[in-house]
């Protein structure tokens, strides 16, 4: 088996393509490669568990594969990004359709209660939260940010978000327009709810520190 820097985890859902083009601009001496193999999982260095959709159908689909050892192994054995859902199914249970995740980090995934819920401008607040919105990190330093400033803004698709039983693992949060975790580390594992590869160069830093992270 060729060497593989980076793998991009494929349970047919989401958009992969945008994923990889994005590490491959800020990696381009990088071996990436977009799997469902699970013994190219295992192989890679470093791995990106990225989707979206909804959590049933995603934690089907890593099931009907026959990833979902694979992608356990490597969120505990090597660097590992999550984004978007990929951050969601890393958690306990979700309630978006009862779905249970992996179960490796301790939290629930919860939706937006948004009805009749306004903005400071007076603009009513829809689900999804879609767009641009800023990112605001704690005062605990990551290499993943580093290049980055707090309330930096990133690009954001998504109708639920998680809920941290310890927040010590809690990296940055945005606000929709109550305050809401968007970003968590633990061990060799950092998730994000927003899409660095849709976030200007904002997002290609942040892809850029993962290609480079020693945890």
């Amino acid at each position: 088996m060729k060497k593989i820097d980076i793998a991009v985890v494929d349970y047919g859902m989401g958009n992969l393509r945008s994923v990889s083009k994005a590490i491959e601009h800020v990696a381009s001496d990088k071996t990436v490669l977009i799997t469902s193999n699970p013994e190219e999982i295992h192989a890679a260095e470093r791995v990106v568990f990225p989707g979206q959709g909804a959590m049933p159908e995603c934690m089907q689909e890593l099931d009907g594969r026959g990833l979902h050892e694979a992608v356990v192994s490597a969120a505990k054995t090597k660097p590992f990004l999550g984004i978007c859902i990929g951050l969601q199914m890393l958690f306990d249970h979700s309630e978006e359709g009862d779905a249970n995740g992996l179960g490796l980090l301790e939290g629930n995934v919860k939706k937006f209660a948004l009805e009749n819920v306004t903005d400071a401008a007076g603009e009513k607040l829809k689900v999804p939260h879609m767009g641009w919105n800023q990112v605001y990190q704690y005062d605990k330093p990551h290499p993943l940010w580093q290049g980055i400033a707090s309330g930096e803004r990133f690009y954001f698709v998504h109708s639920y978000y998680v809920s941290l039983e310890d927040e010590a693992s809690a990296m940055g949060y945005g606000e929709y327009p109550n305050k809401f975790t968007c970003a968590v580390a633990q061990d060799n594992i950092f998730a994000v709810q927003f899409h660095p590869e849709k976030s200007a160069q904002a997002g290609l830093q942040l892809l850029r520190n993962f290609v480079n992270w020693k945890p």
